[in-house]
């Protein structure tokens, strides 16, 4: 392990039950403020605490975002702020609401063009102050300088850049018991992937990171079925939100690979819920990477169970993937693409587009060619 690396722990971090309610004190007095969510969580209660909070302050509210944000939704969101002069925003939601936030506020901020800050270390600008509330346990959006944007209906484009974190991330465990167990199940596995890819990454992996994803995936692997069966219950729900935090700042430093390069098209072409695109497609991806990546799977195993501890290295490893398919199929997530509407047809399609995420390949700790990717999806058929 290399003792060579720069490692950003991100935004400040508030933690507790019904910690939304204390946004006002996060963001600059006065100022007009944008409030990024979605229509779902409006009527459903969520944005209640928060938007009470702001009382007497002037606030725009944009809950217009989609899944798979687009391009022209984040531009619909800076309009609505740059309309009341916004000097501060606050993201509450899933990844989709966050990432819709960043972006929004990095451009208010800086004034920069949308266009001309895909990619990564292209936002050099600076944005207004930026709060961010997840919802669910599993993007670990608020931790990250990333935004991730739909384009021209279907390719996904990241922005990535410092320049990005919020200066705030609140984790407020009440605002997750409601979680319908698929949602529950979905952003779980969505936040052990961040873990597993950032401890597995081929750049960038650092003792840091290293720590933080270990810890990420014993919280997420302790409490996932707890949270799945029992929704109410705090304490678990607090658990993984912390743990999709923890592994957001680890992958936020270490990224993450060819699990999220092979999710990506199965979200832009037909719309699976990104942490179900994850789940299907993780077991297929781990068999890929054993060889290269055994050592790391044998730490994860006994993260996952430290009973594996006894066994050699390859019968870690090989516990660790039988762990992962088995807290998949105890959460009763779908492990099948046929089963989201992908068919044999659509293979090279999702390889090409595959293809297209290169700034996530370069970390997958072994190379995926095309006709690997391809090969990667007829076995999640």
């Amino acid at each position: 392990m290399t003792s060579d690396f720069q490692f950003d722990y991100g935004p400040r971090l508030l933690s507790g039950a019904n910690s939304s309610a204390r946004v006002a004190d996060l963001v600059p007095p006065d100022c007009p403020i944008l409030f990024v969510t979605d229509a779902n969580l409006r009527r459903l209660g969520l944005a209640d605490a928060a938007l009470s909070a702001l009382a007497g302050r002037e606030v725009a509210i944009f809950d217009a975002v989609e899944e798979d944000p687009s391009a022209a939704t984040v531009l619909a969101a800076r309009d609505a702020g740059n309309a009341i002069g916004a000097g501060a925003v606050i993201g509450l939601g899933g990844g989709s609401p966050m990432d819709v936030a960043k972006a929004a506020a990095y451009l208010i901020g800086s004034g920069d063009a949308l266009a001309d800050i895909y990619g990564v270390g292209n936002a050099h600008g600076q944005g207004v102050p930026l709060v961010l509330v997840p919802t669910t346990a599993g993007t670990g959006s608020e931790a990250t300088p990333i935004a991730i944007l739909t384009v021209d209906g279907a390719m996904k484009m990241g922005i990535v850049a410092p320049a990005l974190f919020a200066e705030w991330a609140v984790l407020d465990g009440a605002l997750t018991t409601g979680l319908p167990r698929h949602v529950t199940a979905a952003t779980g596995i969505d936040a052990m992937v961040h873990a597993i890819e950032a401890f597995t990454s081929k750049r960038l992996k650092n003792p840091l990171s290293d720590a933080l994803a270990l810890e990420a995936l014993r919280l997420l692997s302790a409490n996932i079925r707890l949270a799945c069966n029992s929704p109410g219950d705090l304490a678990a729900r607090e658990a993984m939100l912390l743990g999709s935090y923890l592994a957001g700042v680890a992958f936020a430093n270490a990224p993450v690979a060819g699990v999220h390069a092979l999710a990506y098209p199965l979200g832009g072409h037909f719309h699976v819920p990104h942490g179900l695109s994850n789940a299907l497609m993780l077991p297929h991806v781990l068999g890929h990477n054993m060889a290269a990546a055994r050592e790391d799977y044998a730490q994860l195993g006994v993260a996952l169970d430290p009973a594996l501890a006894s066994l050699g290295t390859q019968g870690r490893a090989m516990g660790f993937v039988d762990a992962m398919n088995a807290i998949i199929a105890d959460t009763g997530l779908d492990t099948r693409l046929a089963s989201v509407g992908v068919g044999a047809d659509s293979l090279d399609l999702l390889a090409d587009e595959a293809m297209k995420q290169e700034r996530l390949l370069i970390n997958n700790p072994a190379p995926i060619t095309r006709d690997d990717a391809r090969r990667l999806y007829a076995a999640a058929l």
